[in-house]
Parts: C-alpha cells; structure tokens; sequence
C-alpha cells in the first residue's frame, strides 16, 4: 500500500477558490485535474498547488452539476514523468474491501485515511454512491477513493454529518461517462444540462444560458462572474495588491489568504465575529536538541519586536501579526504586513542558520 501511496503523492492537488478549499487529482494522460463540481461553483478559474507542481491558476472547463463533477485545465502542461492514475472498476467492488482516501482535510496536506466498503450501491438522490469509513472531512473532497491495487475507483463527494466515519464516494463509473462526453462534445467550455444529461459546449449554448436540447438554463463557467471582495476582504486585498501580491494566487477561502515569502508561509485571516485581523508566519521548526537557546531568543525577541510576537504551534515557529479592523487603513496596513513579511525571511534564517532549527520543507 505504501508504494501505491507514494505513485499518487505527485498526482493529488490542492485546490482554493474565494469560497472554498479542496482536492483533486491529475490525469497526466488528458492534461486535466478532477475534482468536485460544489468545490469550483461560481469560478472560472482557481488556485492549484501539487508536491511538485507550483502554485497556479486553472481553468475551469468542465461543470457536471448531476454527478458533482468539474474538470480543470492549467496553463502549461504537466510534468512528463508524473505518475499515470489508472481509473478502476467499481462494479468489482465487494462490501468489506479495503479502500484508502486521499486528500487536504482542513488544509492539511497529503492525508490518508483507510476504510472498508460498507455499501457498494448507496442511492442519493438517484444517484448510487459507493459508501465507505475512511474518513472524509472537509477538503477531502474532490480526491480519489482507490482500491488495493492503486486503482482510482471513486471520486470523494461527501460526508454525513455527525455520521462516524461515514464517507460517500461518486463511483469511477460516472467519471469514465464524463471523460467520454466531454471529449465527444464540441470544444470550449462545458457542462452537463440536469434536465436532458447532455454535455454542451459554450458555442452551443443560446443566449450563453439555455440548453439546445432541451432549453433548460444552464450555468457555464465561463460565465461566473470575476469574484470581487468587499468591505474589510477589499481593504486587505488592496494593501496585498499594493505590496507586489497576486491575490487571486493567495486566496484561499473565505477571509482567508496564503502568502509565500522565501522560505516562510504566511496565513492571513479576517474573523468577521471579532474583527480581528491575523497574520501568521509559519517559520522553521523547533531543533531536536539544544532547545533552550532558541527559546530564550524567541522571549527576549517578544519583549523587544514592536507588533509581533512568536509562539510555538507544535514543532513550528510561528510569527505573528494582529490588527483590529476599525484600525486598518492602507497605509498602516501596508506598512504592518510589510514588516510582517520581511521579517518572517529574516527570522527564518536566523534560527535555522544560528540555533539549528530545521527548515518547513525538510520535514
């Protein structure tokens, strides 16, 4: 199993938009990205981030509403050595047969959860899901359920809530039928129409919002509407902009941005309820021996850092910058999240090269 894990490490993705966060996975061999159509709605185009792919924007080129399906297109192709994802056959699948899930649960990267099968045919809403109990948690979804054989055989849509451990996965069968009619159908962007199940490609649709077949309304992608912040969410972004930015690679969810900076990654919050601003440096990790003297730096730092502070997140070396909404304006706030990232590169290497902490990306 350990080796089926490994050939897929390069193949799950990471996807963020302004509303939401969650997975995909690469078929290297049609240059596209699966993922779930709820996690990409109302998007033309979306964040992306692998192991060895650096973070981009996608197109989004496919919305399948019924099955819960989309499809992305990057700008450049993909890396000629990444692993082939082979799609299984679900219709083998036996109730008690092992399973593992692969995702970005709650934005943490690269996690795996096993299970079994319990229910091969579990009907939702007409549609049969394979039900299972290896854990789906928020932004698992959109990645690949495979079987013991490294075999994609379904693609994890949902969890119940306040269920234990019990997850629904979109059969591999539904995905094959997608990939076959998206590419037997004119191209340009598409979508599945619910009402008649035909994929139709923009220069069919008329007056850019009605099926042909049927005249249902349909819901294009390239059509959504460019995302525009507002209030504190426009302010932040402004300053982000005004300090060489690109917001929409550091979006990440509501009120929610990701910044890299050198070797540090900085998170940057907005929590309405409060109105507290955060900022957030992840920086190395802690040693493994010889802690104190970098602790001792870290509290004489605290006393002497004007609007930030350290603190420890597990192994992590975080810094950290808080600010209270009513006093935001562009001018301080560029000059406090500025400081922010200059000084997040600099205590990065400080510790690492000085007091032997180790660097995020070894770990």
């Amino acid at each position: 199993m350990k080796a089926i894990i490994d050939r897929y490490r390069d193949s799950i993705i990471q996807i963020a938009t302004p509303y939401s966060t969650g997975t995909g996975f690469l078929l290297p061999d049609r240059q596209l990205v699966v993922t779930n159509n709820h996690i990409v709605q109302d998007n033309r185009e979306v964040v992306v981030r692998g192991d060895r792919l650096p973070k981009q924007l996608a197109t989004v080129v496919y919305a399948d509403p019924r099955y819960d399906l989309a499809f992305l297109r990057m700008q450049g192709p993909f890396e000629a050595d990444t692993a082939t994802v082979t799609l299984g056959d679900d219709e083998a699948l036996s109730e008690g047969d092992v399973v593992v899930s692969i995702g970005h649960p709650f934005g943490l990267e690269f996690s795996i959860t096993q299970g079994v099968i319990s229910n091969t045919s579990r009907e939702v809403d007409r549609i049969r899901y394979l039900q299972h109990d290896a854990a789906l948690n928020p932004g698992n979804s959109g990645g690949p359920l495979i079987n013991r054989d490294g075999e994609v055989i379904g693609v994890n849509t949902l969890g119940m809530e306040q269920g234990d451990n019990i997850g629904f996965s979109l059969p591999v069968r539904y995905l094959k039928r997608a990939l076959a009619d998206y590419q037997s159908a004119k191209p340009g962007v598409k979508v599945r129409c619910e009402a008649c199940d035909n994929v139709v490609a923009e220069q069919e649709v008329e007056n850019e919002q009605y099926c042909p077949h049927c005249g249902a309304k349909v819901y294009l992608p390239s059509l959504a509407e460019a995302y525009e912040p507002v209030g504190v969410a426009e302010s932040i972004e402004e300053l982000l902009v005004e300090i060489g930015q690109d917001v929409r690679l550091s979006r990440r969810g509501p009120n929610n941005w990701e910044i890299i900076e050198g070797s540090a990654r900085i998170n940057i919050t907005y929590h309405e309820d409060t109105g507290l601003i955060m900022g957030d440096a992840y920086l190395c990790a802690l040693p493994q021996t010889d802690i104190k003297p970098i602790y001792e730096f870290l509290l004489r730092e605290n006393f002497e850092t004007e609007n930030l502070s350290f603190s420890i997140k597990e192994q992590d070396v975080v810094l950290s910058l808080l600010i209270f909404d009513r006093y935001l304006n562009l001018s301080t706030g560029m000059k406090l999240f500025r400081h922010l990232f200059e000084r997040a590169d600099y205590y990065d290497n400080v510790l690492v090269e000085k007091y032997g902490a180790r660097w995020r990306q070894e770990e």
